[in-house]
C-alpha cells in the first residue's frame, strides 16, 4: 500500500486549503484512513478520520466544525478540508491507512510522506 499526501503549503489565517491522500496498491474497502499532523518539538496528534465503506467520520474534539474529512470513491482518495485554519493548525500533515479499520491511535499500518501546512497569521 502506498499513500501520497499532497496540497500542503502557505495558507492565511481564516483562509481555506485541501489536502489530499492518493491511495494506491490495495483493496480499501475495509481500511480506516486517518490524517494526523506533527508540530515542530509536539507529538503526532489525531486530527481525523474516516471508514472507507461507511464513510463514518471521526475527529479531534478541537478541530470537529472546522475540519472535514471525505473520501472519493472513484479515485481512491481522502481528502482534508481545513477551513478557518489557525496559526496553531501549522504542522506536517500525515495521511494513514489502517486494514482493520478507524482509530484515534497511532496504530496505523500504512503512512504517506507528510504534506506540510504553514499558516499565517
Amino acid at each position: 500500500v502506498q499513500l501520497q499526501a499532497s496540497g500542503g503549503g502557505l495558507v492565511q489565517a481564516g483562509g481555506s486549503l485541501r489536502l489530499s491522500c492518493a491511495a494506491s496498491g490495495g483493496s480499501f474497502s475495509t481500511y480506516g484512513m486517518g490524517w494526523f499532523r506533527q508540530a515542530p518539538g509536539k507529538v503526532r496528534e489525531f486530527v481525523a478520520a474516516i471508514a472507507w465503506s461507511a464513510g463514518v467520520t471521526t475527529y479531534a474534539d478541537s478541530l470537529k466544525g472546522r475540519f472535514t474529512i471525505s473520501r472519493g470513491n472513484a479515485k481512491n482518495t481522502v481528502y482534508l478540508q481545513m477551513n478557518s485554519p489557525k496559526p496553531e493548525d501549522t504542522a506536517v500533515y500525515y495521511c494513514a491507512a489502517r486494514s482493520t479499520g478507524v482509530t484515534r491511535l497511532n496504530e496505523y499500518d500504512y503512512w504517506g510522506q507528510g504534506t506540510q501546512v504553514t499558516v499565517s497569521s
